[in-house]
Protein backbone atom coordinates (compact mmCIF):
# COMPACT_ATOMS: atom_id res chain seq x y z
CA UNK A 1 0.00 0.00 0.00
CA UNK A 2 2.95 2.40 0.54
CA UNK A 3 4.64 1.30 -2.65
CA UNK A 4 1.41 2.44 -4.54
CA UNK A 5 1.12 5.63 -3.20
CA UNK A 6 5.06 6.17 -3.93
CA UNK A 7 4.53 5.32 -7.36
CA UNK A 8 0.91 7.13 -7.85
CA UNK A 9 2.92 10.51 -5.99
CA UNK A 10 5.71 9.73 -8.66
CA UNK A 11 3.61 9.51 -11.48
CA UNK A 12 1.65 12.37 -10.59
CA UNK A 13 5.02 14.68 -10.26
CA UNK A 14 5.94 13.28 -13.24
CA UNK A 15 3.11 14.29 -15.40
CA UNK A 16 2.83 17.92 -13.82
CA UNK A 17 6.42 18.21 -15.03
CA UNK A 18 5.12 16.84 -18.41
CA UNK A 19 2.78 19.26 -18.83
CA UNK A 20 4.94 22.02 -17.57
CA UNK A 21 7.82 21.70 -19.92
CA UNK A 22 5.16 21.29 -23.01
CA UNK A 23 3.28 24.46 -21.81
CA UNK A 24 7.19 26.13 -21.89
CA UNK A 25 8.02 24.84 -24.98
CA UNK A 26 4.46 26.23 -26.68
CA UNK A 27 5.42 29.64 -25.01
CA UNK A 28 8.83 30.00 -27.21
CA UNK A 29 6.62 28.57 -30.06
CA UNK A 30 3.95 31.30 -29.51
CA UNK A 31 3.98 34.73 -28.64
CA UNK A 32 0.61 36.75 -27.16
CA UNK A 33 -0.51 39.15 -24.67
CA UNK A 34 -3.51 40.94 -23.58
CA UNK A 35 -3.23 44.31 -23.90
CA UNK A 36 -4.86 46.12 -20.79
CA UNK A 37 -3.71 49.19 -21.14
CA UNK A 38 -6.09 52.56 -21.24
CA UNK A 39 -3.86 53.55 -24.51
CA UNK A 40 -3.52 50.53 -25.94
CA UNK A 41 0.46 50.77 -26.39
CA UNK A 42 0.73 47.02 -27.09
CA UNK A 43 -1.84 46.95 -29.53
CA UNK A 44 -0.87 46.86 -33.20
CA UNK A 45 -2.88 49.59 -35.59
CA UNK A 46 -4.33 47.51 -38.41
CA UNK A 47 -2.41 49.03 -41.04
CA UNK A 48 0.93 47.55 -39.64
CA UNK A 49 -1.22 44.46 -38.97
CA UNK A 50 -1.72 44.46 -42.61
CA UNK A 51 1.40 45.56 -43.99
CA UNK A 52 3.40 42.68 -41.67
CA UNK A 53 0.67 39.67 -43.14
CA UNK A 54 1.27 40.80 -46.72
CA UNK A 55 5.01 40.33 -46.43
CA UNK A 56 6.31 37.22 -48.69
CA UNK A 57 10.17 37.35 -47.60
CA UNK A 58 11.84 37.41 -44.55
CA UNK A 59 13.27 40.47 -42.98
CA UNK A 60 16.03 40.86 -40.91
CA UNK A 61 16.88 43.25 -38.04
CA UNK A 62 20.09 44.01 -36.13
CA UNK A 63 19.47 46.15 -33.24
CA UNK A 64 22.76 47.94 -31.98
CA UNK A 65 21.21 48.14 -28.80
CA UNK A 66 23.04 45.21 -26.73
CA UNK A 67 24.71 45.74 -23.03
CA UNK A 68 23.98 47.25 -19.76
CA UNK A 69 22.21 50.85 -19.59
CA UNK A 70 21.04 53.09 -17.55
CA UNK A 71 17.11 52.76 -16.78
CA UNK A 72 16.09 54.77 -19.52
CA UNK A 73 18.50 53.40 -22.18
CA UNK A 74 17.13 50.00 -20.67
CA UNK A 75 13.60 50.41 -21.33
CA UNK A 76 13.92 51.62 -24.77
CA UNK A 77 16.08 48.42 -25.60
CA UNK A 78 13.28 45.97 -23.89
CA UNK A 79 10.33 47.81 -26.04
CA UNK A 80 12.00 47.76 -29.10
CA UNK A 81 12.28 43.62 -28.19
CA UNK A 82 8.78 43.77 -27.43
CA UNK A 83 7.69 45.56 -30.78
CA UNK A 84 9.73 42.98 -32.84
CA UNK A 85 7.95 40.15 -30.76
CA UNK A 86 4.91 41.70 -31.43
CA UNK A 87 5.76 42.03 -35.56
CA UNK A 88 6.65 38.24 -35.29
CA UNK A 89 3.15 37.49 -33.58
CA UNK A 90 1.79 38.86 -36.63
CA UNK A 91 4.22 37.41 -39.40
CA UNK A 92 7.16 34.72 -38.97
CA UNK A 93 8.99 36.51 -41.60
CA UNK A 94 10.53 38.89 -38.69
CA UNK A 95 14.21 38.14 -37.39
CA UNK A 96 16.00 40.10 -35.41
CA UNK A 97 19.17 39.74 -33.17
CA UNK A 98 20.76 42.77 -30.22
CA UNK A 99 24.16 43.36 -31.10
CA UNK A 100 26.48 45.08 -29.09
CA UNK A 101 28.99 47.08 -31.19
CA UNK A 102 31.70 47.92 -28.81
CA UNK A 103 32.23 44.09 -27.27
CA UNK A 104 35.90 42.55 -28.94
CA UNK A 105 39.35 44.34 -28.69
CA UNK A 106 40.38 47.46 -29.15
CA UNK A 107 41.15 46.87 -33.12
CA UNK A 108 37.58 45.01 -33.66
CA UNK A 109 35.61 47.60 -32.26
CA UNK A 110 37.37 50.19 -34.16
CA UNK A 111 37.12 48.78 -37.26
CA UNK A 112 33.44 47.91 -36.32
CA UNK A 113 32.56 51.75 -35.36
CA UNK A 114 34.59 52.81 -38.75
CA UNK A 115 32.34 50.31 -41.27
CA UNK A 116 29.53 51.72 -38.99
CA UNK A 117 30.56 55.23 -39.57
CA UNK A 118 31.03 54.53 -43.47
CA UNK A 119 27.09 53.82 -43.59
CA UNK A 120 26.41 56.71 -42.14
CA UNK A 121 25.45 55.34 -38.44
CA UNK A 122 26.99 57.55 -36.04
CA UNK A 123 27.25 57.08 -32.33
CA UNK A 124 25.61 58.61 -29.19
CA UNK A 125 27.71 59.74 -25.99
CA UNK A 126 25.95 58.66 -22.73
CA UNK A 127 26.58 60.25 -19.68
CA UNK A 128 26.83 56.89 -16.75
CA UNK A 129 27.15 58.60 -13.26
CA UNK A 130 27.74 55.41 -10.88
CA UNK A 131 28.65 55.55 -7.53
CA UNK A 132 29.55 59.49 -7.31
CA UNK A 133 31.27 58.76 -10.40
CA UNK A 134 30.88 59.97 -14.07
CA UNK A 135 32.13 57.77 -17.14
CA UNK A 136 30.84 58.35 -21.15
CA UNK A 137 29.89 55.26 -23.26
CA UNK A 138 29.57 55.35 -26.78
CA UNK A 139 26.45 53.46 -27.89
CA UNK A 140 24.34 53.24 -30.91
CA UNK A 141 20.86 53.71 -30.13
CA UNK A 142 19.60 52.20 -33.89
CA UNK A 143 18.04 49.40 -35.51
CA UNK A 144 19.30 48.25 -39.59
CA UNK A 145 16.72 46.19 -41.32
CA UNK A 146 17.42 44.51 -44.02
CA UNK A 147 14.74 42.87 -46.54
CA UNK A 148 15.36 41.52 -50.57
CA UNK A 149 18.98 42.79 -50.29
CA UNK A 150 18.20 46.05 -49.68
CA UNK A 151 19.00 47.75 -46.43
CA UNK A 152 17.78 50.85 -44.27
CA UNK A 153 18.43 52.25 -41.18
CA UNK A 154 15.98 53.41 -38.01
CA UNK A 155 17.13 55.76 -35.40
CA UNK A 156 15.68 54.20 -32.03
CA UNK A 157 16.32 57.92 -30.00
CA UNK A 158 14.11 60.42 -31.03
CA UNK A 159 15.64 64.18 -30.90
CA UNK A 160 17.32 65.16 -27.16
CA UNK A 161 15.43 68.66 -27.15
CA UNK A 162 16.63 70.66 -24.45
CA UNK A 163 13.11 71.41 -24.06
CA UNK A 164 12.19 68.12 -23.25
CA UNK A 165 13.28 66.01 -19.86
CA UNK A 166 15.23 62.60 -20.34
CA UNK A 167 12.43 60.42 -19.33
CA UNK A 168 9.95 62.29 -21.70
CA UNK A 169 12.83 62.07 -25.19
CA UNK A 170 12.58 57.99 -24.17
CA UNK A 171 9.18 58.08 -23.70
CA UNK A 172 8.60 59.69 -27.21
CA UNK A 173 11.53 57.31 -28.65
CA UNK A 174 9.29 54.42 -27.76
CA UNK A 175 5.83 55.88 -28.65
CA UNK A 176 7.42 56.10 -31.80
CA UNK A 177 8.81 52.61 -32.47
CA UNK A 178 5.94 51.09 -34.16
CA UNK A 179 5.64 53.68 -37.06
CA UNK A 180 9.17 53.90 -37.57
CA UNK A 181 9.42 50.03 -37.94
CA UNK A 182 6.19 49.66 -40.15
CA UNK A 183 7.33 52.45 -42.10
CA UNK A 184 10.85 51.01 -42.86
CA UNK A 185 8.84 47.45 -44.17
CA UNK A 186 6.72 49.48 -45.88
CA UNK A 187 9.39 51.14 -48.36
CA UNK A 188 11.61 48.43 -48.43
CA UNK A 189 9.49 46.25 -50.16
CA UNK A 190 7.54 49.00 -52.03
CA UNK A 191 8.26 48.02 -55.97
CA UNK A 192 6.77 51.48 -57.41
CA UNK A 193 8.28 54.91 -56.25
CA UNK A 194 5.92 57.23 -56.45
CA UNK A 195 6.04 60.80 -57.93
CA UNK A 196 6.83 63.81 -56.09
CA UNK A 197 7.09 67.69 -58.68
CA UNK A 198 8.27 70.85 -57.49
CA UNK A 199 6.96 73.59 -59.70
CA UNK A 200 9.53 76.19 -61.05
CA UNK A 201 9.45 79.35 -63.13
CA UNK A 202 7.46 81.46 -60.17
CA UNK A 203 10.54 82.08 -58.25
CA UNK A 204 10.37 79.24 -56.22
CA UNK A 205 13.34 77.33 -54.22
CA UNK A 206 15.77 76.22 -56.06
CA UNK A 207 17.50 72.62 -56.29
CA UNK A 208 20.30 73.76 -53.83
CA UNK A 209 17.78 75.17 -51.28
CA UNK A 210 15.65 72.24 -51.44
CA UNK A 211 19.06 69.74 -51.88
CA UNK A 212 18.87 68.22 -48.21
CA UNK A 213 14.43 67.43 -48.44
CA UNK A 214 14.92 66.10 -51.63
CA UNK A 215 17.87 63.49 -50.42
CA UNK A 216 15.49 62.45 -47.78
CA UNK A 217 12.52 62.21 -49.91
CA UNK A 218 14.26 59.98 -52.49
CA UNK A 219 14.89 57.28 -50.33
CA UNK A 220 11.32 56.15 -51.09
CA UNK A 221 10.35 58.74 -54.31
CA UNK A 222 11.00 60.12 -56.88
CA UNK A 223 11.46 63.67 -57.25
CA UNK A 224 11.65 66.06 -60.02
CA UNK A 225 10.68 69.54 -60.86
CA UNK A 226 7.60 70.44 -63.69
CA UNK A 227 6.99 73.79 -65.60
CA UNK A 228 3.29 73.83 -66.09
CA UNK A 229 2.84 75.92 -68.93
CA UNK A 230 5.06 72.35 -70.73
CA UNK A 231 2.31 70.04 -69.90
CA UNK A 232 -1.46 70.18 -71.18
CA UNK A 233 -2.93 68.44 -67.96
CA UNK A 234 -0.95 67.51 -65.13
CA UNK A 235 -2.89 64.05 -63.50
CA UNK A 236 -2.62 62.47 -59.98
CA UNK A 237 -1.61 59.29 -61.44
CA UNK A 238 1.69 60.47 -62.78
CA UNK A 239 2.13 63.00 -59.69
CA UNK A 240 1.22 61.75 -56.50
CA UNK A 241 2.18 65.13 -54.81
CA UNK A 242 2.53 68.49 -56.08
CA UNK A 243 4.66 71.12 -54.00
CA UNK A 244 4.48 74.75 -54.50
CA UNK A 245 7.61 75.83 -52.49
CA UNK A 246 8.00 79.53 -52.24
CA UNK A 247 6.61 81.49 -55.57
CA UNK A 248 8.20 85.11 -55.48
CA UNK A 249 6.16 85.51 -59.35
CA UNK A 250 2.22 85.33 -60.18
CA UNK A 251 0.71 82.25 -61.60
CA UNK A 252 -1.25 82.72 -65.24
CA UNK A 253 -4.70 81.68 -65.32
CA UNK A 254 -3.49 79.07 -67.34
CA UNK A 255 -1.22 77.46 -64.55
CA UNK A 256 -3.73 77.86 -61.62
CA UNK A 257 -6.42 76.22 -63.67
CA UNK A 258 -3.93 72.99 -64.27
CA UNK A 259 -3.38 73.03 -60.53
CA UNK A 260 -7.39 73.15 -59.72
CA UNK A 261 -8.18 70.77 -62.09
CA UNK A 262 -5.00 68.13 -61.27
CA UNK A 263 -6.85 69.17 -57.36
CA UNK A 264 -10.57 68.13 -58.58
CA UNK A 265 -8.93 64.64 -60.09
CA UNK A 266 -7.76 63.67 -56.28
CA UNK A 267 -4.00 65.17 -56.45
CA UNK A 268 -2.48 66.42 -53.61
CA UNK A 269 -0.63 69.83 -53.10
CA UNK A 270 1.65 71.06 -50.35
CA UNK A 271 1.41 74.91 -50.23
CA UNK A 272 4.61 76.55 -49.15
CA UNK A 273 3.69 79.73 -49.26
CA UNK A 274 5.24 83.70 -48.29
CA UNK A 275 2.91 86.24 -48.21
CA UNK A 276 5.49 88.91 -47.47
CA UNK A 277 8.76 89.97 -49.32
CA UNK A 278 11.04 89.66 -45.90
CA UNK A 279 14.03 87.98 -45.62
CA UNK A 280 17.24 88.72 -42.80
CA UNK A 281 19.61 88.93 -45.30
CA UNK A 282 17.69 91.96 -47.00
CA UNK A 283 17.53 93.46 -43.67
CA UNK A 284 21.16 92.96 -43.03
CA UNK A 285 22.42 94.56 -45.95
CA UNK A 286 20.09 97.79 -45.43
CA UNK A 287 19.75 97.98 -41.94
CA UNK A 288 15.87 98.51 -42.59
CA UNK A 289 14.00 96.88 -44.91
CA UNK A 290 10.05 97.46 -46.18
CA UNK A 291 7.93 94.30 -46.60
CA UNK A 292 5.18 94.38 -49.41
CA UNK A 293 3.19 91.49 -50.08
CA UNK A 294 4.42 89.21 -53.46
CA UNK A 295 1.75 89.63 -55.95
CA UNK A 296 1.54 85.68 -56.78
CA UNK A 297 -2.51 85.69 -57.94
CA UNK A 298 -3.49 82.67 -55.55
CA UNK A 299 -5.78 84.56 -53.23
CA UNK A 300 -8.84 83.45 -54.78
CA UNK A 301 -8.09 79.71 -55.82
CA UNK A 302 -6.97 79.33 -51.63
CA UNK A 303 -10.05 81.20 -50.90
CA UNK A 304 -12.38 78.98 -52.58
CA UNK A 305 -10.45 76.23 -50.92
CA UNK A 306 -10.97 77.90 -47.28
CA UNK A 307 -8.25 79.34 -46.58
CA UNK A 308 -7.06 83.34 -46.45
CA UNK A 309 -2.91 83.75 -46.31
CA UNK A 310 -3.51 87.54 -44.46
CA UNK A 311 -0.51 90.60 -45.14
CA UNK A 312 0.62 90.20 -42.37
CA UNK A 313 3.90 89.14 -40.28
CA UNK A 314 4.16 87.27 -36.90
CA UNK A 315 6.28 88.10 -34.21
CA UNK A 316 6.46 85.63 -31.62
CA UNK A 317 8.32 85.55 -28.15
CA UNK A 318 9.10 81.77 -28.47
CA UNK A 319 11.90 82.25 -31.02
CA UNK A 320 15.26 81.81 -32.23
CA UNK A 321 18.06 84.01 -32.57
CA UNK A 322 20.61 85.93 -34.33
CA UNK A 323 23.80 87.09 -34.14
CA UNK A 324 24.46 90.86 -33.68
CA UNK A 325 27.47 93.05 -33.40
CA UNK A 326 27.98 94.91 -30.28
CA UNK A 327 31.68 95.94 -30.38
CA UNK A 328 34.92 95.62 -31.85
CA UNK A 329 37.89 94.22 -30.05
CA UNK A 330 41.23 95.23 -31.72
CA UNK A 331 40.08 94.01 -35.54
CA UNK A 332 37.72 91.62 -34.56
CA UNK A 333 34.07 92.18 -34.29
CA UNK A 334 32.26 90.82 -30.96
CA UNK A 335 28.86 89.19 -31.53
CA UNK A 336 25.92 88.34 -29.29
CA UNK A 337 22.68 86.36 -29.41
CA UNK A 338 19.62 88.15 -29.37
CA UNK A 339 16.04 86.93 -29.73
CA UNK A 340 14.57 87.64 -33.35
CA UNK A 341 10.93 87.37 -32.94
CA UNK A 342 10.38 87.25 -36.29
CA UNK A 343 12.06 83.64 -36.27
CA UNK A 344 9.22 81.70 -34.72
CA UNK A 345 10.25 78.43 -32.70
CA UNK A 346 6.86 76.81 -32.77
CA UNK A 347 6.31 73.41 -30.66
CA UNK A 348 3.78 71.35 -32.05
CA UNK A 349 0.61 70.59 -29.90
CA UNK A 350 -2.02 68.53 -31.31
CA UNK A 351 -2.10 64.83 -31.60
CA UNK A 352 -2.28 64.82 -35.81
CA UNK A 353 0.05 62.03 -36.94
CA UNK A 354 2.23 64.70 -38.69
CA UNK A 355 3.30 66.42 -35.64
CA UNK A 356 2.87 64.10 -33.23
CA UNK A 357 5.79 64.19 -30.91
CA UNK A 358 7.51 66.39 -33.01
CA UNK A 359 10.56 69.26 -31.85
CA UNK A 360 9.90 72.65 -32.40
CA UNK A 361 9.61 73.44 -36.58
CA UNK A 362 11.78 77.36 -37.21
CA UNK A 363 9.77 79.70 -39.27
CA UNK A 364 11.02 82.59 -40.97
CA UNK A 365 8.84 85.96 -41.43
CA UNK A 366 5.43 83.74 -41.41
CA UNK A 367 1.99 85.08 -41.87
CA UNK A 368 -0.70 84.44 -39.72
CA UNK A 369 -3.57 82.49 -41.66
CA UNK A 370 -7.42 82.36 -41.63
CA UNK A 371 -9.78 79.11 -42.35
CA UNK A 372 -12.56 80.15 -43.80
CA UNK A 373 -16.38 78.26 -45.12
CA UNK A 374 -16.81 76.83 -48.25
CA UNK A 375 -19.66 75.13 -50.11
CA UNK A 376 -18.39 71.73 -49.84
CA UNK A 377 -17.42 70.34 -47.08
CA UNK A 378 -13.26 70.61 -46.14
CA UNK A 379 -12.29 69.78 -42.60
CA UNK A 380 -9.39 72.41 -41.46
CA UNK A 381 -6.91 70.72 -38.87
CA UNK A 382 -4.45 72.90 -37.55
CA UNK A 383 -0.94 71.54 -37.50
CA UNK A 384 0.86 74.43 -36.54
CA UNK A 385 0.47 77.72 -34.48
CA UNK A 386 2.96 80.59 -33.31
CA UNK A 387 2.70 80.61 -28.81
CA UNK A 388 -0.06 82.88 -26.82
CA UNK A 389 2.46 85.50 -26.72
CA UNK A 390 2.26 86.66 -30.35
CA UNK A 391 1.62 89.75 -32.37
CA UNK A 392 1.52 90.87 -35.93
CA UNK A 393 2.76 93.52 -37.94
CA UNK A 394 0.13 94.74 -40.92
CA UNK A 395 1.60 95.48 -44.41
CA UNK A 396 3.33 97.40 -45.22
CA UNK A 397 6.13 96.12 -42.82
CA UNK A 398 8.79 98.43 -41.76
CA UNK A 399 11.72 95.91 -40.64
CA UNK A 400 14.82 96.65 -38.58
CA UNK A 401 16.91 95.45 -35.76
CA UNK A 402 15.57 98.96 -33.35
CA UNK A 403 13.35 95.99 -31.72
CA UNK A 404 16.08 94.66 -29.70
CA UNK A 405 17.44 97.52 -28.31
CA UNK A 406 14.81 97.32 -25.89
CA UNK A 407 12.99 94.10 -23.90
CA UNK A 408 9.99 92.42 -24.93
CA UNK A 409 7.10 94.08 -23.66
CA UNK A 410 4.76 90.69 -23.29
CA UNK A 411 1.68 92.64 -22.69
CA UNK A 412 2.47 94.08 -26.50
CA UNK A 413 2.63 89.81 -27.43
CA UNK A 414 -1.48 89.39 -26.70
CA UNK A 415 -2.62 88.31 -30.21
CA UNK A 416 -2.78 84.67 -28.98
CA UNK A 417 -1.50 81.74 -30.91
CA UNK A 418 -1.60 82.13 -34.48
CA UNK A 419 -1.88 79.55 -37.62
CA UNK A 420 0.97 78.70 -39.77
CA UNK A 421 0.22 75.60 -41.29
CA UNK A 422 -3.31 74.00 -41.46
CA UNK A 423 -4.26 70.63 -43.57
CA UNK A 424 -7.48 70.96 -45.86
CA UNK A 425 -9.24 67.61 -46.07
CA UNK A 426 -11.87 66.73 -47.71
CA UNK A 427 -14.35 67.80 -51.60
CA UNK A 428 -13.09 70.95 -52.29
CA UNK A 429 -14.96 73.36 -54.67
CA UNK A 430 -13.23 74.70 -58.35
CA UNK A 431 -11.82 77.76 -58.20
CA UNK A 432 -12.64 77.66 -61.75
CA UNK A 433 -16.72 77.18 -61.17
CA UNK A 434 -18.81 79.37 -63.90
CA UNK A 435 -15.42 81.01 -64.89
CA UNK A 436 -15.14 78.49 -68.30
CA UNK A 437 -15.55 79.72 -71.00
CA UNK A 438 -17.21 77.22 -73.72
CA UNK A 439 -13.98 77.94 -76.42
CA UNK A 440 -12.31 76.11 -73.32
CA UNK A 441 -14.77 73.22 -72.34
CA UNK A 442 -14.61 72.45 -76.05
CA UNK A 443 -10.97 72.28 -76.48
CA UNK A 444 -11.28 70.20 -73.40
CA UNK A 445 -13.54 67.80 -74.60
CA UNK A 446 -11.10 67.55 -77.67
CA UNK A 447 -8.19 66.35 -75.50
CA UNK A 448 -10.35 63.73 -73.80
CA UNK A 449 -10.50 66.10 -71.05
CA UNK A 450 -13.50 66.89 -68.58
CA UNK A 451 -13.78 70.08 -66.64
CA UNK A 452 -14.88 68.77 -62.88
CA UNK A 453 -16.11 71.88 -60.62
CA UNK A 454 -16.13 69.77 -57.81
CA UNK A 455 -13.18 67.54 -56.49
CA UNK A 456 -13.51 64.08 -55.29
CA UNK A 457 -11.94 63.40 -51.77
CA UNK A 458 -8.27 64.53 -51.48
CA UNK A 459 -6.23 66.72 -49.27
CA UNK A 460 -3.77 69.72 -49.21
CA UNK A 461 -1.39 71.71 -46.48
CA UNK A 462 -1.18 75.20 -46.42
CA UNK A 463 2.34 76.56 -44.77
CA UNK A 464 2.51 80.47 -44.63
CA UNK A 465 6.35 80.40 -44.97
CA UNK A 466 8.46 78.95 -47.73
CA UNK A 467 11.67 78.99 -45.98
CA UNK A 468 10.23 76.16 -43.49
CA UNK A 469 11.40 73.65 -46.45
CA UNK A 470 14.32 75.31 -47.34
CA UNK A 471 18.47 74.38 -46.29
CA UNK A 472 21.01 76.44 -46.19
CA UNK A 473 23.24 77.33 -49.02
CA UNK A 474 26.69 77.93 -47.85
CA UNK A 475 28.53 77.94 -51.34
CA UNK A 476 26.61 78.10 -54.11
CA UNK A 477 29.82 77.22 -56.63
CA UNK A 478 30.40 73.62 -54.67
CA UNK A 479 27.07 73.46 -53.76
CA UNK A 480 27.59 73.16 -50.01
CA UNK A 481 24.37 73.01 -48.16
CA UNK A 482 23.56 72.88 -44.27
CA UNK A 483 20.83 70.09 -43.14
CA UNK A 484 17.21 71.39 -43.76
CA UNK A 485 16.31 73.39 -40.60
CA UNK A 486 19.59 73.54 -38.96
CA UNK A 487 19.95 76.79 -36.83
CA UNK A 488 23.67 78.01 -37.97
CA UNK A 489 23.72 80.75 -35.72
CA UNK A 490 22.45 78.43 -32.39
CA UNK A 491 24.06 75.45 -33.98
CA UNK A 492 20.77 73.57 -33.55
CA UNK A 493 18.60 71.55 -35.31
CA UNK A 494 14.84 71.98 -35.56
CA UNK A 495 12.52 70.09 -37.14
CA UNK A 496 11.62 71.02 -40.21
CA UNK A 497 12.68 68.34 -42.43
CA UNK A 498 10.59 65.47 -40.28
CA UNK A 499 7.84 68.28 -40.39
CA UNK A 500 7.84 68.23 -44.26
CA UNK A 501 8.14 64.23 -44.96
CA UNK A 502 5.34 63.87 -42.57
CA UNK A 503 3.61 66.00 -44.14
CA UNK A 504 4.69 64.66 -47.95
CA UNK A 505 3.65 61.10 -46.74
CA UNK A 506 0.28 61.90 -44.75
CA UNK A 507 -0.63 63.89 -48.64
CA UNK A 508 0.25 60.62 -50.62
CA UNK A 509 -1.13 57.96 -47.99
CA UNK A 510 -3.11 59.46 -44.98
CA UNK A 511 -4.37 55.84 -44.10
CA UNK A 512 -1.06 54.18 -44.03
CA UNK A 513 1.11 53.10 -41.28
CA UNK A 514 1.64 56.91 -40.69
CA UNK A 515 -1.41 56.32 -38.45
CA UNK A 516 0.64 54.23 -35.86
CA UNK A 517 2.21 58.35 -35.33
CA UNK A 518 -1.14 58.95 -33.58
CA UNK A 519 -0.59 56.41 -30.58
CA UNK A 520 0.46 57.89 -27.42
CA UNK A 521 2.29 56.14 -24.32
CA UNK A 522 1.59 58.62 -21.65
CA UNK A 523 4.46 59.22 -18.70
CA UNK A 524 3.28 58.37 -15.51
CA UNK A 525 5.42 59.61 -12.69
CA UNK A 526 5.73 58.23 -9.33
CA UNK A 527 4.73 61.41 -6.98
CA UNK A 528 8.89 61.95 -5.70
CA UNK A 529 7.78 63.74 -2.48
CA UNK A 530 5.42 61.26 -1.36
CA UNK A 531 7.70 58.20 -2.25
CA UNK A 532 10.36 60.06 -0.14
CA UNK A 533 8.38 60.48 2.98
CA UNK A 534 6.64 57.01 2.84
CA UNK A 535 9.76 55.41 2.05
CA UNK A 536 10.32 53.14 4.95
CA UNK A 537 6.75 52.09 5.03
CA UNK A 538 7.13 50.66 1.42
CA UNK A 539 10.53 48.99 2.11
CA UNK A 540 9.12 47.38 5.12
CA UNK A 541 5.75 46.49 3.38
CA UNK A 542 7.80 45.02 0.86
CA UNK A 543 10.20 42.41 3.07
CA UNK A 544 7.42 42.05 5.61
CA UNK A 545 4.41 40.74 3.15
CA UNK A 546 6.49 38.09 1.57
CA UNK A 547 7.70 36.12 4.52
CA UNK A 548 4.02 36.68 5.87
CA UNK A 549 2.61 35.04 3.14
CA UNK A 550 5.33 32.32 3.39
CA UNK A 551 5.01 31.73 6.90
CA UNK A 552 0.83 31.64 6.25
CA UNK A 553 0.87 29.19 3.37
CA UNK A 554 3.41 26.85 5.85
CA UNK A 555 1.10 26.78 8.69
CA UNK A 556 -1.92 26.06 6.48
CA UNK A 557 0.58 23.56 4.34
CA UNK A 558 1.25 21.55 7.81
CA UNK A 559 -2.50 22.12 9.36
CA UNK A 560 -3.70 20.52 6.58
CA UNK A 561 -1.03 17.81 6.15
CA UNK A 562 -1.65 16.68 10.14
CA UNK A 563 -5.37 16.82 9.72
CA UNK A 564 -5.27 14.51 6.91
CA UNK A 565 -2.85 11.24 7.78
CA UNK A 566 -4.43 12.08 11.53
CA UNK A 567 -7.13 10.64 10.47
CA UNK A 568 -5.97 8.23 8.40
Amino acid sequence: MSRSRRTQSLLQFGLFAGILLFTNILANSFYSHLDLTEEKRFTLTKPTKTLLRDLKDRVYVRVLLDGDFPAGFKRLQTATKEMLDDFRSVSGYIDYQFENPSLGSVEEVNERRKTLAEDGIVPFNLRVAELGESSQQLIYPVAIFNYNGRQMVVKLLENNSPSLSPDEVINNSVTLLEYKFANIIKKLRSAKRSTILFTRNHGELTDLQTADLERGLQQFYNTDRISLDSVVQLKPEDCALLVVAKPRTEFSEKDKFKIDQYAMNGGRVLWLLDQMDASLDSLSLAGKFISTPYNLKLEDMLFKYGIRINSDVVLDLQCTKIPLQIGQVGNQPQYQLFDWYYHIAAQPEGIHPVVKNLDRVEFSFASSMDTLRTKTPVRKTVLLRSSQYSRMQFNPVELNFEILKYDPDPAKFDKGPQNLAVLLDGTFPSAFENRVSEELLSGMKQLGMDFKSASVPTRMIVISDGDVAANFVRDVASKQTLPLGFNRFEKVTYANKDFIINAIEYLIEPNGVIEARSKEVKLRLLNTVRAKDEQNFWRGLNLALPLLFLGVFGWLFNWLRKRRYAKN
